[in-house]
This record gives C-alpha cells, sequence and structure tokens, in this order.
C-alpha cells in the first residue's frame, strides 16, 4: 500500500473497493493492529473489532460459551456484562445445541457464525468488516447483513471490504478505491463503486475480450 491517505468519522460506513491483491485486507489490518505500517501512521479513536478471521481467535479446547466469555473479557465487559448478551449471541450464531461443545468439534461454518456473533453484539466503537457476508447459507447471510444495518444506525462505526458493489452501496455511506496498493479515488460511495465498475469493464472484461481475439 502506497500513499493511501484518509479520515473516517464517528459513526460513518466507509467501504473499500479494489480487485484482488489491490491492498483491501492489508488496510483492514493495519487498522486492527495486526499489521505496523512501515511508513505513515494509522490513528484510531474507540474500541475495535474485526470480522476478518471470523473465529481465528477462538481456543478450540473450550467450549463456544468459554470463548464467548473470554472475547467479551478481551473488550472489557465483566462477568454480569457477559451474561446480559451471551443468549443473544448464541441465538443469532443457531448453535444452541453445540455451545457447550469444544469448538474444535464445529464446522468452519459454524466458528464463522458465532465469531460473526461475538462481535457484532459486544457493540465495539469501531467494526472492520471483510468479505464476511458469504458466511453461512443465504438465511443467515440476510440476517448479518440487516444486524449490520441495526449496528450503522446505533453509530457504529464501519469498515468494509466487499467485492459485492451492491452491498458497498447499501451500507456504506462514502467508499476508498484502490488499485495495486495504490489511491484511485474517495468519495460517495455509489459514485466511487461506479467508476470502479467503470475502470473494470474498459480496462478488466474489454481487455480480455481482445486478447481473446488475438
Amino acid at each position: 500500500v502506497h500513499e493511501v491517505s484518509f479520515e473516517i468519522q464517528a459513526g460513518e460506513s466507509f467501504g473499500l473497493v479494489g480487485r484482488n491483491g489491490s491492498g483491501k485486507t492489508t488496510i483492514l489490518k493495519m487498522l486492527n493492529g495486526l499489521i505496523k505500517p512501515d511508513a505513515g501512521r494509522v490513528t484510531l479513536e474507540g474500541r475495535v473489532q474485526a470480522l476478518i478471521n471470523l473465529g481465528a481467535g477462538f481456543n478450540p479446547e473450550l467450549s463456544g460459551r468459554d470463548n464467548v466469555h473470554n472475547s467479551a473479557a478481551l473488550m472489557g465487559l465483566d462477568a454480569e456484562q457477559t451474561n446480559g448478551i451471551i443468549d443473544e449471541v448464541i441465538s443469532f450464531a443457531e448453535l444452541e445445541d453445540f455451545i457447550d461443545s469444544p469448538v474444535e468439534t464445529y464446522s468452519s461454518g459454524m466458528k464463522a457464525r458465532l465469531g460473526f456473533s461475538v462481535a457484532v453484539h459486544l457493540r465495539p466503537d469501531i467494526l472492520l468488516v471483510d468479505e464476511i457476508l458469504s458466511v453461512g447459507d443465504y438465511g443467515f447471510q440476510n440476517k448479518c447483513f440487516q444486524k449490520l444495518q441495526e449496528l450503522k444506525r446505533g453509530g457504529v462505526t464501519l469498515v468494509l471490504v466487499s467485492h459485492s458493489p451492491t452491498t458497498v452501496v447499501q451500507l456504506c455511506d462514502r467508499a476508498l478505491w484502490i488499485h495495486d496498493g495504490r489511491f484511485m479515488k474517495v468519495g460517495q460511495a455509489a459514485e466511487v463503486v461506479k467508476g470502479y465498475i467503470d475502470f473494470l469493464e474498459e480496462h478488466v472484461i474489454q481487455g480480455a475480450g481482445r486478447a481473446n481475439e488475438q
């Protein structure tokens, strides 16, 4: 990522768009502190929760319930506060029959559902989201989308990486388009997405067509 600068206001929903390998997830990981920039700086104010590798932070030997408590404790919640949300976390993840089983017995989809549910119910100030709307079946994906809409209305700052133009336009106020790690455009989500799609049609789709003709 080279010379990519942007600011996001509290309560804003901000999308990152670009082709695979353009640097979107790298930016998200820098925002989450997983990667340290070797130039420039990253500044965040508020409690951050990331939906990047869902379920990656769970202890596989502990039950789903214990992992919820551990995640909540890391976010500063005490036992009483955690008990106040845990039933909702379990219900949203649709894991009532499995919550007391070790996470190592869960399928990847079950871990992802629990990871999403934990993150959104901990009510962070800033939520980083990387392509998580592919979690589960269509019904669960729709439930995830509705939950993100609810968090947005509640003032949570969302930073979203998605390859779905429709998702970015529906969820985000503004968006940043990057290409090969470099800044291309920032502005209203619909306007940035249109520029990105026009670029793809001109330089990728038509280019591929010309190559096939040759």
